[in-house]
């Protein structure tokens, strides 16, 4: 024990000091969030407002459009053919022509351009046409605009949780963001840590230092102390992210809290001297504040056990895939030669992603039940179903299998070690990988 606790240290010091590692758990969460800022600031900054000319001869749609960040309705008191000469000069970026027949044949509506109208700018005349001419059929029937703007409602349910404890208030978005998230984060650490378990091997068998080693080292100790240093050197770097991530989200909802404040105190003024002000100014007053419900959301989570859960099988996952791939990077003399035995590795775990998504849909269906007992499997979809809530039994029975999973793994994998550690300009094939498990001694 005392030789694995050595090997563990060794490995996960190795990694912990080097500048790569500092530097990703440092700028890992402010790059994510930079990169989404940068995202969301070009989205908003290219949006320039599209200018529309309109020509109507049917008469009934003349300043029936409304204007908004997007786009802005003129309508010329001009022909369609003096419209069109002047198109250029007049820099419109698209010219609609409205026939007298609009209402009998919409389809006959035009839609004029000097290049090729972008989709998002066709929809949105397309939506406001479709929207006028139902308000005049509508109001044909008899039927007025104001009963058509008081039948218009949003429903903004609330959602709760009923169980032997009470009532409890739960929020579906955020319930499926947080899963997804989980079951991304543990499909890439999979993948990431586990690729370092088989590289360090590889680099260590292909270098010859591995003879030295083994000369006072058992093979089984060696891979599972070199297993578990890069699981804890994972392990850091995600409880450092959650603390840089928690502190961002803290920092930045009160940063965004105050600046909508102020603006809406100074906006009060030039509300209240324009038409219709004070009802603008008192639906933003009664407007939700979107950190406010993203922070309230995430609150009606059982954030303990959610974060416990996600260490767990963090780790389970994590140690049952990279005895796997400590034994191909024992069994290989370069990366060249891993690709025939990556596939049956990789496969699962890939395939648990397309569980999960169906999951997402129906977390108590029998799919994303079955696969969330599977040790393979279970990683990644059972932490897409514990936010949506998991009987215990279930829970415990995938635990457990996962434990047993990673030990049945270490044991297949620590069989092919002890063989192809010491295995030198010899391509293995999978019979050749059945036989080493065989070996005796």
């Amino acid at each position: 024990m005392h030789i694995i606790f050595l090997i563990i240290k060794r490995e996960y010091m190795v990694r912990v000091r080097k500048k790569s590692f500092i530097i990703m758990t440092i700028l890992g969460p402010l790059l994510i969030f930079g990169f989404y800022a940068i995202i969301g600031w070009a989205a908003v900054s290219s949006m320039n407002q599209k200018k529309i000319a309109v020509i109507d001869e049917s008469g009934r749609f003349v300043g029936k459009f409304k204007n908004d960040d997007e786009t802005t309705f003129s309508f010329p008191k001009e022909s369609l053919a003096v419209a069109k000469k002047t198109f250029v000069k007049q820099e419109y970026n698209a010219l609609v022509f409205i026939p007298k027949d609009v209402i009998e044949h919409p389809k006959n509506v035009q839609i004029f351009a000097e290049k090729s109208v972008s989709l998002s700018l066709q929809s949105n005349i397309e939506r406001a046409i479709s929207k006028e001419i139902e308000t005049i059929k509508l109001e044909q029937a008899g039927i007025t605009q104001k009963i058509i703007e008081d039948a218009k409602v949003n429903v903004d349910a609330q959602t709760i949780s009923l169980s032997d404890t009470g009532e409890k208030s739960s929020n579906g978005i955020a319930t499926t963001i947080i899963s997804g998230f989980c079951a991304l984060l543990i499909y890439i650490s999979v993948l990431l840590y586990g690729t370092q378990v088989m590289r360090g091997v590889m680099e260590e068998k292909t270098s010859r230092i591995v003879e030295v080693i083994i000369s006072s080292v058992k093979p089984f100790q060696l891979m599972l102390g070199k297993i578990i240093g890069v699981a804890l050197v994972g392990l850091t770097q995600f409880m450092l992210w959650i603390v840089l991530t928690v502190g961002l989200v803290t920092l930045g909802s009160s940063v965004i809290g105050h600046p909508k404040e102020t603006a809406q105190s100074a906006m009060t003024t030039r509300m209240n001297g324009m038409p219709g002000g004070q009802e603008v100014q008192q639906k933003m007053s009664t407007a939700k504040n979107p950190v406010a419900d993203i922070m309230a959301a995430i609150e009606t989570l059982n954030l303990p056990l959610i974060i416990g859960c996600f260490l767990f099988y963090f780790l389970g996952g994590y140690l049952l895939y990279s005895a796997l791939f400590g034994a191909v990077g024992a069994a290989v003399d370069s990366e060249t030669e891993t690709q025939q035995f990556m596939v049956p590795i990789m496969m699962p775990i890939i395939a648990s992603i397309a569980f999960a998504q169906i999951a997402v849909r129906d977390p108590d269906g029998p799919l994303a039940f079955w696969t969330s007992l599977i040790p393979f499997t279970s990683p990644v979809v059972m932490m897409v179903r514990i936010p949506f809530g998991v009987p215990v039994w279930q829970l415990a029975l995938s635990m457990g299998l996962l434990v047993l999973g990673f030990i049945g793994t270490t044991w297949l994998a620590a069989r092919i070690y002890r063989v192809g550690i010491l295995m030198y300009g010899k391509k293995v094939s999978f019979r050749e990988l059945a036989k080493w498990v065989f070996y005796k001694g």
